[in-house]
């Protein structure tokens, strides 16, 4: 590991906090907990914890001892000095004289001490940097300290490594104890340049950020230079069938098992992030699987995000997916009945008892294809898939040296369920679709934009599908979702579109089958060429995808939704429009197809009629030319209906979110064109 100290940067960061009136010993603290924050070998989503100690003036103007140290819900790689709340410090010192602080007294004392009553709720562990008398403190969860430090002697290969340059604390669950523990440690050898908590991580001091940064550096290189000595070969694989299927034809399936378990009486959606790579392969490779990664947890940190251990669902044979499916459920089954006995056993020993939580995995580790991350948003699973990586390199390196051990049952269960923990992860109110992949055609300009921008609004992870190019790439960039370049007249184009979907959510639960052309011509005399050209586009686009969204939503087994943009076309042609119309009054009948033939898997599917949308097919030119036909303004052919208002992209959009939510309804058409008659339907 090398130092990515820089002078020149430092000073860039102290000038422009500077002039925020923030000192400089907060902008080198938010300058080194980005460095590290910014490095997955050390911390993680959220992990770790950083904290200086300086003067600020309250709002009195007096200079205030304080100590500024991470705030709960602030990631370290993109921290502001915001994200550093400041406490006042003496108060904080004066609690070690205590021999018992509750946490909830704890946390009020840390509140009733900051000089901003806004800001953030402090690190759980304030106490252990207020505690040590060091101005910049460094706490993270190395990978590579880890490694050493879960093992049955983790403690003596520890001392040997670092000898007296660290002081060594026996694992005490975060809070106030852990705190008081380590002040002793320290002030038994007020030398060691940091503290090793025993399967729990590295704390380094210093006397500014560069030194507490830089022997953060050192002893994790040590670590690392340690993990080269008397490796052994790790895993002896597993046979594996002649063929494992690829990930987005097991990804439904997984997703319909998570949701199963997910919420006791009812399918709760998850959201799965895929992984896979030579050390993943060789991880869940391993004859000796069910025993190195059912250990636990590499750090009890981990617990709320990744459960304490994965679910291993068998090898799929490319050739036999049922088999794999019926594995994969008993091993589910496995997992709950294991979670729901862990639950039992720990929650009997507990004065106030607990609440189980879900008992659905937030890890799967599937032999021959890799590993996914669950949770509630695709950021909660892509944060569990990531902890997963830097856990199988954490156990690698601890197997190719020793043997993985890490902190008992008792101990993760107390930080699985422990309230601060939980705090972390915020149980807010869900948006509607919240959970929900949901995949749109189209979706580069027009009323596909909006629709995924509408959808995005609701919460729901959105894939916008388009042809590939600078105006997928913008929309995607611009509304925060995933791009897929997808050509709907090419069937294995819709096919490896909706392969990736699976792949990056692990599944889909609505599509909006949007894409589509106007194209224009008299019937009696229109080159077949394009009247084919359009149906291509227009009518088996909108089959193409439904069929691929379809087999996906089986494999879920929780039903889903087939939304079309039908147009107006479909039931009131205009003249000279037939090549457009026929082919969307065919796929109005294709979406009451559907609803006739899916229903029965609860897969609803209804129809959008719109009409003169200027953002959709509708463009400026085309507005001016048929205004000018029929004599009128463009303000008057646009609201040219009952109500006399202009329909935009947007009101499409919500008729599309508005059927998304209506989970009683299939085989329907909602008209959106500010009243035209002669297009209505029920």
């Amino acid at each position: 590991m090398k130092s990515m100290w820089s002078d020149e940067e430092a000073g860039t960061y102290a000038e422009r906090y500077r002039a925020q009136g923030v000192n400089a010993d907060l902008a080198l603290r938010v300058y080194t907990s980005r460095l590290l924050g910014r490095d997955p070998a050390l911390v993680l989503h959220g992990g770790g914890n950083t904290s200086v100690k300086t003067s600020v003036p309250d709002q009195l103007g007096r200079a205030t001892e304080v100590l500024c140290v991470k705030g709960s819900g602030w990631d370290m790689a993109e921290i502001e000095p915001a994200g550093l709340p400041a406490v006042r410090l003496a108060p904080l010192t004066e609690l070690r004289g205590l021999d018992v602080l509750t946490d909830e007294d704890m946390v009020n004392a840390q509140r009733c001490n900051l000089l901003d009553s806004a800001a953030p709720n402090p690190s759980v562990e304030t106490l252990l940097h207020a505690f040590l008398p060091h101005k910049f403190i460094d706490h993270t969860h190395a990978v590579a300290v880890l490694a050493l430090s879960d093992q049955p002697d983790g403690d003596a290969i520890c001392r040997a490594l670092y000898g007296k340059r660290m002081g060594y604390v026996p694992y005490i669950m975060p809070g106030f104890q852990l705190a008081k523990r380590a002040a002793e440690v320290f002030e038994k050898d007020p030398a060691v340049e940091g503290l090793i908590l025993e399967k729990h991580g590295i704390f380094t001091f210093g006397s500014t950020a560069r030194e507490a940064y830089e022997r953060m550096v050192e002893k994790v290189s040590l670590a690392e230079e340690r993990l080269k000595q008397g490796r052994k070969k790790v895993f002896a694989p597993a046979p594996m069938p002649k063929q494992c299927a690829v990930a987005a034809d097991i990804a439904p399936f997984l997703r319909g098992l998570a949701a199963a378990h997910g919420k006791p009486g009812a399918p709760q959606r998850m959201i799965l992030d895929f992984r896979t790579g030579a050390a993943i392969l060789n991880y869940v490779n391993g004859a000796d699987l069910a025993r190195y990664s059912q250990v636990g947890v590499v750090t009890p940190d981990h617990t709320i995000r990744t459960k304490n251990w994965p679910v291993i669902v068998p090898a799929p044979d490319a050739a036999d997916l049922s088999a794999f499916q019926r594995g994969a459920a008993a091993a589910f089954e496995g997992f709950a009945a294991r979670y729901h006995d862990y639950f039992r056993r720990n929650n009997a020993r507990q004065q106030t008892p607990k609440v189980e939580l879900d008992a659905a995995p937030r890890v799967i580790l599937v032999p021959g294809v890799g590993l996914f991350g669950v949770g509630a948003s695709a950021s909660a699973a892509r944060i569990a898939a990531d902890i997963a990586t830097s856990t199988i390199e954490t156990i690698t390196d601890a197997e190719a040296v020793g043997r993985y051990e890490c902190v008992g049952e008792a101990d993760m269960f107390e930080l699985e369920y422990w309230s601060l923990e939980q705090a972390k992860l915020g149980k807010g109110k869900e948006a509607r679709l919240a959970r929900h992949v949901v995949a749109v055609t189209g979706g580069a300009s027009g009323i596909g934009r909006a629709t995924a921008q509408a959808f995005k609004r609701e919460g729901a992870e959105v894939a916008i599908l388009d042809l590939a190019g600078d105006a997928l790439t913008a929309a995607a960039a611009a509304l925060k979702c995933t791009a897929i370049p997808c050509d709907v007249t090419d069937a294995s184009a819709v096919k490896a579109a909706f392969a990736r979907v699976a792949e990056s959510f692990g599944g889909v639960d609505i599509v909006v089958s949007n894409a589509g052309r106007a194209w224009q011509g008299r019937i009696g005399s229109v080159d077949e060429k394009v009247l084919r050209e359009s149906f291509e586009l227009n009518f088996y686009g909108h089959q193409r995808v439904a069929q691929a969204a379809v087999e996906i939503m089986e494999k879920q087994g929780f039903g889903g939704a087939l939304l079309f943009n039908v147009s107006k076309q479909a039931v009131n042609p205009g003249p000279n429009f037939g090549p457009y119309g026929l082919p969307k009054a065919a796929a109005l009948a294709l979406m009451r197809q559907y609803a006739l033939d899916h229903g029965a898997d609860g897969i609803r599917a209804n129809a959008v009629n719109a009409d003169r949308i200027r953002s959709g097919l509708l463009t400026d030119a085309m507005i001016a030319e048929r205004s000018q036909a029929r004599g009128v303004s463009r303000d008057e052919y646009m609201g040219g209906n009952l109500l006399k208002r202009e329909v935009t992209a947007d009101d499409v959009a919500q008729a599309f979110v508005s059927l998304a939510l209506a989970d009683k309804t299939t085989g329907a058409v909602l008209t959106v064109d500010g009243g035209n008659i002669a297009a209505a339907l029920r």
